[in-house]
């Protein structure tokens, strides 16, 4: 181009419509070409221009973009793009202080020096670049323009406190996405701004931050880059990058580019830092504000003058030094590193032959690498194009291949972002004359792909960073419209028609997903709407019979299935207290109106529950003694160990046990109890009131209803199993009334000699043999295992069957079972089965010291000591089990315990009184050795081919 045309640098700080400037003096030529640093901003450019002359005379050049009509008079270009050979009036180039830049410098100090318009060229950029411009471009004019408004430094803010119109930049994607993430859950969403969006996400994410749907910008640095949106306050999230090299901090001029972009034309701007970003210092602070920098010294420049004769010598001319001071020469660009990669590969030197294949290798060196791949794939791709283009053309099958693999638009924001840069490859690649057949049809394809990926990847940023229903409520807010709110009758609360959370019972449960700024202003709107509802609730609650309300195992109160309040201590422990789940804002009549109608329910039903306690307390026939315990049985809920109480049990009279055993009080051998209040209903009430009564923070559960053993779990207190009404005894609990079952099946058994256990035994505990001895030991009980052959059933007679009254023969043995038949001769012999039993006997535990026997008892003792057991008076030895309780439903009577003070021995052979001692009845005890001379019994004839007849013989007989 000319260089006799007038030269100007339009210098200046951010905002000072330094870009508009230039705009306006190329429209006012014949023809201008202007060149812009980022594919997003030329977009923006050629919109703002096709809207003044019409899109058939302005054309769009980027590297992945062309759109130029046949009468083209205008062009907006990216800098690498710029046609500097077509005669343009004017040409402009912006952003020129990149000139500096270590990735692109080199193409920024080319366009200062070689592109100039027929007529009018300006550079604009900062006043850094005064010193540079003056020295290397001759005649140059210069025009300052002053920032339209004031940049001021507000130090460190939180996100969350973040003003509105705020701008958070970051770095990295990793950085830009959490920082995204973060704003989503606290302000409602944040639009998404980088340099690596296609320019229809980008265009569409900036309309969600300019149409007021979101009011925060989570970009990198490509906001600092001409992007005129309309910010009020950029926050850094660091203040260090990753150039390409290295990590380094921002220099301070690169700060202000950025921090810019905050107070558009006439309003004013602040700028500051967010999360872990140290504090600016003083002296860059004020840089900033000030617009006072230090000028560049030194340009990146690379050589234009190429020499394509050989790939060395294309090598050597772009690493040609200069000698200007002013520039330096620019470290290796992507270009050269790959064409230095593709020069040592044995495939593409063999099809070097001339300057145009090094021409050829140069252009396919210089397509960028928008996958942000190693050199060596990166490399790998560019040899697969060069060996297509040596032979013509890029194949349009495996171009067709290439593009169809990543014409896909599912996926999360990662994939779709990376198919987008592939398929900047392929635009790029269908962008280049004479590459591809059918130029037309692939540049419309591509950038179909493009448009599709684009709109994808735009749905996911807004589907994972804004929450459209907290956009659409902000935005009413903002605007004083007057929030609709509703309550369905599931109790789901909707403002503006949409779900902003529940109303369960009394209480109102805002959505969680609902950011923070907002929950107040939408809690407000929702109670309008809940104001009315709290009030019909109430009533309906008032009037609902208990059949709806329950208790649970950790003292809630239920209404349904919803918690409308808890049980807490009261004064007493049978009477709790209630404390209801009410939002403040549904008001105190509400509140009290709830919470009496549950105290009137767990009145009502302990009353019910604990109508025996009750009418225990009211009796006023109970007096001295029986009224004290009557007191200590309400205050255990009407279950008390009976070792606990022994001592008190001991001096109640038979006239004060009567009267307690009017109110159906049970003295058994273990607990003291009310039989009615172990029922289900009235445990599970007495765990929770003995719970609340105690303080405790876990409830203990009542165990299922029906079972009459439990397993004893060794964590789990004493005190509870007896509160459910159990007994732990060895590995299991047997429920405290069968165990009395068993007490008193136990007492008619003689536990010295020992005894088996009967069916009945088994029958109320509902165990196996097995876990029945294990049972007895944990009551104090020895069982000895033992084998024997299992005696078979015989079948009875039939009625019409002859009974014989013959003698047994003298052979057949009165003390055995008749003989078994013997078997024929040359046969087996049957296989005897054989059954397990245990014999039980009392085993306490060796005492350490024996007291000294006392006097033999007088008639009127108490029964109910096993056999060989001691008196009532004599406590067991330590560690044993033995309860001396009285035999329930009967009275007192005289005689001695059962084998109480009795030195009599048992004959030798003789088998246990099964019965047990009756006392001194009249009478030699049974069991006894015999001092008097007695008759010989009389023997009944006995038929022996009767086997009933001889088994009942042998039965009485033994």
């Amino acid at each position: 181009m000319a260089s006799t045309s007038r030269v100007t640098a339009v210098l200046g700080p951010t905002n000072t419509g330094k870009t508009h400037y230039a705009i306006e003096r190329m429209l006012g030529h014949r023809s201008g070409v202007i060149g812009l640093p980022l594919r997003l901003l030329a977009r923006e450019v050629y919109d703002r221009c096709v809207a003044q002359r019409g899109p058939s005379v302005v054309a769009l050049v980027t590297g992945e973009e062309r759109i130029v009509p046949e009468r083209t008079q205008y062009w907006v270009c990216t800098v690498e793009a710029m046609p500097l050979e077509i005669g343009a009036d004017f040409v402009a180039v912006d952003e020129i202080q990149l000139c500096a830049d270590p990735e692109r410098g080199h193409v920024f100090t080319d366009r200062l020096l070689r592109a100039r318009g027929l007529h009018e060229t300006l550079f604009m950029g900062s006043d850094t670049m005064r010193p540079a411009i003056a020295a290397l471009v001759p005649g140059v004019t210069f025009m300052k323009r002053e920032r339209f408004s004031t940049l001021t430094y507000t130090g460190s803010k939180k996100i969350s406190r973040m003003p509105e119109r705020s701008a958070i930049v970051g770095f990295s994607v990793e950085n830009v996405y959490a920082i995204a993430e973060l704003i989503r859950r606290q302000k409602g969403g944040c639009a998404v701004v980088m340099g690596a969006l296609s320019p229809r996400t980008r265009n569409a994410q900036v309309a969600l931050y300019q149409n007021g749907d979101v009011d925060y910008l989570v970009a990198t640095d490509a906001i600092g880059m001409g992007l005129n949106l309309d910010i009020k306050h950029v926050a850094f999230s660091s203040t260090a990058k990753f150039d390409g090299r290295r990590m380094r901090g921002l220099y301070p001029q690169e700060l202000a580019q950025i921090a810019g972009r905050a107070g558009r034309h006439m309003e004013n701007g602040t700028f500051g830092v967010t999360g872990e970003a140290r504090q600016l210092d003083d002296e860059v602070i004020d840089a900033i504000e000030n617009h006072r920098f230090q000028p560049v010294k030194k340009l990146q420049w690379r050589n234009e003058g190429l020499e394509f004769g050989t790939v060395e010598r294309l090598v050597r001319s772009l690493e040609a030094p200069t000698n200007n001071e002013w520039l330096s020469r620019a470290r290796d660009a992507d270009d050269v590193l790959a064409l230095k990669a593709l020069s040592e590969m044995p495939e593409v030197r063999h099809l070097m032959k001339g300057p145009a294949d090094v021409k050829l290798l140069w252009d396919v060196c210089r397509v960028p690498d928008f996958r942000s791949s190693s050199t060596m794939e990166h490399a790998s791709l560019l040899m697969r194009l060069f060996e297509f283009l040596k032979k013509g053309r890029v194949p349009s099958d495996w171009l067709a291949k290439a593009v169809s693999r990543i014409d896909k638009t599912d996926g999360d924001i990662d994939a779709i972002s990376k198919r987008l840069a592939y398929i900047r490859t392929w635009t790029y690649v269908a962008q280049r004359k004479g590459w591809v057949d059918d130029e037309m049809h692939w540049r419309e394809e591509t950038r179909a792909v493009e448009d599709r990926l684009s709109d994808a990847l735009h749905a996911r940023l807004t589907q994972r960073f804004v929450d459209r229903r907290t956009s659409v409520l902000m935005r009413r807010l903002k605007q004083k419209e007057t929030l609709v709110a509703e309550v369905n009758d599931k109790g789901e609360v909707t403002v503006e028609g949409e779900f902003v959370g529940r109303l369960e019972g009394f209480r109102f449960h805002q959505d969680a997903s609902s950011s923070p700024d907002e929950a107040r202003t939408l809690q407000q709107a929702a109670f309008q709407a809940l104001k009315p509802e709290f009030h019909l609730r109430a009533d309906r609650f008032y009037n609902a019979p208990d059949t709806e309300l329950d208790f649970t195992e950790q003292g809630g109160l239920m209404w349904g299935t919803t918690a409308v309040g808890k049980l807490v201590k009261g004064p007493e422990v049978t009477r709790a207290s209630v404390e209801a789940f009410v939002d403040e804002e549904a008001g105190p009549d509400v509140a009290e109106k709830v919470k009496r109608r549950l105290q009137h329910f767990i009145d009502r039903k302990t009353a019910a529950l604990f109508e025996p306690l009750a009418a225990m307390s009211r009796d006023e026939a109970l007096t001295g003694l029986a009224r004290g315990f009557a007191f200590r049985l309400v205050e255990a809920l009407g279950v008390l160990p009976r070792d606990a109480v022994n001592e008190e049990v001991k001096q109640l009279d038979q006239e004060a046990r009567g009267a307690l055993r009017k109110h159906g009080v049970r003295f058994g051998q273990f607990t003291v109890f009310l039989p009615a209040l172990l029922k289900p209903a009235p445990t599970r009430l007495r765990l929770v009131l003995w719970s609340l009564w105690n303080g405790l923070d876990e409830f203990p559960e009542s165990p299922p209803p029906g079972l009459v053993t439990i397993p004893n779990i060794a964590e789990v207190p004493k005190q509870h199993y007896t509160l459910s009404g159990y007994h732990p005894a060895g590995t299991r609990a047997i429920r405290i009334d069968m165990l009395e079952r068993l007490a008193d099946l136990l007492r008619a058994k003689d536990s010295r000699a020992g005894f088996e256990a009967a069916p009945e035994m088994l029958s109320i505990t509902g165990m196996t043999l097995e876990q029945f001895a294990d049972l007895m030991a944990g009551l104090g009980y020895k069982g000895e295992k033992g084998e024997r052959v299992k005696v078979k059933a015989v079948e009875p007679p039939k009625p019409d069957a002859p009974q014989s009254t013959a003698p047994i023969p003298e052979e057949v043995s009165v003390l055995a079972p008749p003989p078994e038949p013997e078997p024929a001769e040359g046969a087996e012999a049957a296989p005897v089965e054989m059954e397990t039993f245990y014999t039980f006997t009392w085993a306490p535990k060796p005492r350490f010291q024996r007291p000294e026997r006392g006097p033999r008892p007088e008639r009127g003792g108490e029964r109910g000591a096993p056999r060989g057991a001691k008196p009532e008076g004599e406590k067991p030895a330590e560690g044993a089990e033995r309860p001396q309780g009285e035999r329930r439903d009967r009275g007192e009577r005289g005689g001695e315990g059962k084998g109480g003070g009795y030195k009599g021995n048992k004959p030798k052979g003789g088998k246990p009184n099964e019965r047990g001692d009756r006392g001194d009845r009249g009478g030699k005890p049974q069991g006894a050795k015999s001092f008097e001379a007695r008759p010989p019994r009389a023997e009944k004839p006995i038929d022996p081919d009767n086997p009933f007849a001889v088994l009942a013989a042998l039965k009485n007989r033994s």
